[in-house]
């Protein structure tokens, strides 16, 4: 089969945020993203800010732009007691919690309620419900629900009945999982035990500027977007996925589902809405949801999002997690690079990336 050649140019991506325009924009938008890359300070106030900062904006032959927060204070500005520039960001602080609840409901036996989880966190139950949903993509008693899912199809391979993976996922009961489980693993608990056994995969491969593309779903939505120059291996992959499953070639109405895909990846503005049935752990799923916030045309780094889940120190789990997605596009891992800006590895090769960086920018 014919494949397709992709621009190998090796421009370093630029800095975002790196020019005075670009900082002046993110202040008007009180970009978030922007905070701890640089500080504004106002000579008619005599204070520095985040660029997030919810002050009245100043004008802008009123604002100097500062590296640092030393750097501002060397020239006499004092730190804005709004957003407390020289302390710990908000964004930061609140994923941190957030985190701190989720390790609470990862290693809990009986899944905390929403009252000890908002008072653990010194917040109310309404803010904390709304915080844990931004940052998470679900909330306390969705995600609760996801980790025993999590839970429970690890412990459904290995044991000799569906009872003794009920117990050993911690359900008390019988009856409570039942209640759950169609809508918890996608399928009755025998047949995920199977191995996935009896799940149909509707799946299509069409052509794209990137080479070939395949597209997967399940009854609940799109499973996965997997890229490559040889359409038979991308099959081969899925096949490999949903070992147990039942895979059925797309009909002419799945056929327009790829389309909507290909239109996606030609132009990213345009967006995606297609449901997506997103499979991984607890972890991974944070990751994710932090990779769709993302919007086209922006990038960030590992670090940054290692930052944003609550998890700092997680920098190369994060990596991996974007290493393992398998819905390309849709879940964006291509827009996440090196701290230095540079491009890194990427599931479908780093020219792919390249070039989907260079699609959403309109290069």
């Amino acid at each position: 089969m014919k494949t397709k050649t992709l621009t190998t140019s090796r421009k370093p991506a630029p800095s975002k945020f790196a020019t005075d325009a670009e900082r002046w924009n993110a202040i008007v938008q009180r970009d978030s993203q922007a905070d701890g890359k640089f500080y504004y300070s106002v000579k008619t106030t005599g204070v520095y800010c985040r660029p997030s900062c919810a002050a009245r904006l100043a004008l802008r032959k009123n604002v100097a732009f500062h590296d640092s927060c030393a750097a501002a204070e060397r020239v006499g500005f004092r730190a804005c007691k709004r957003c407390q520039p020289n302390g710990r960001a908000l964004a930061e602080e609140y994923a941190a919690k957030v985190a701190a609840a989720c390790r609470a409901i990862e290693t809990a036996e009986e899944t905390p309620g929403l009252d000890a989880l908002a008072k653990a966190a010194a917040m109310s139950k309404f803010h904390f419900h709304r915080v844990f949903r931004k940052i998470t993509g679900l909330t306390p008693k969705a995600y609760s629900k996801a980790h025993r899912a999590e839970r429970m199809r690890k412990e459904l391979p290995k044991r000799n009945t569906v009872t003794e993976a009920i117990y050993g996922a911690g359900f008390n009961s019988n009856g409570r999982f039942y209640a759950e489980s169609a809508q918890m693993l996608g399928m009755k608990a025998n047949n995920y035990r199977r191995g996935g056994a009896g799940e149909a995969i509707r799946f299509a491969v069409g052509e794209c500027s990137l080479g070939s593309i395949l597209v997967a779903a399940s009854a609940k939505g799109v499973c996965a977007i997997s890229l490559g120059d040889e359409p038979d291996k991308l099959v081969k992959d899925l096949q490999d996925s949903f070992s147990n499953a039942q895979l059925i070639g797309g009909d002419q109405e799945f056929e327009q589902v790829v389309a909507r895909v290909v239109g996606f990846v030609e132009a990213p503005r345009v967006g995606l809405d297609l449901p997506l049935d997103v499979r991984g752990t607890a972890f991974q799923r944070r990751v994710w949801k932090a990779l769709r916030d993302i919007p086209a045309g922006a990038t960030t780094s590992y670090t940054d999002i290692a930052k944003r889940i609550g998890s700092p120190g997680a920098v190369r789990a994060v990596a991996g997690a974007c290493a393992s997605n398998p819905i390309a596009v849709a879940i964006p891992c291509h827009r996440v690079l090196r701290n230095d800006g540079h491009l890194s590895g990427y599931r479908w090769g780093v020219e792919r990336k390249r070039a989907l960086l260079g699609k959403e920018r309109g290069a």
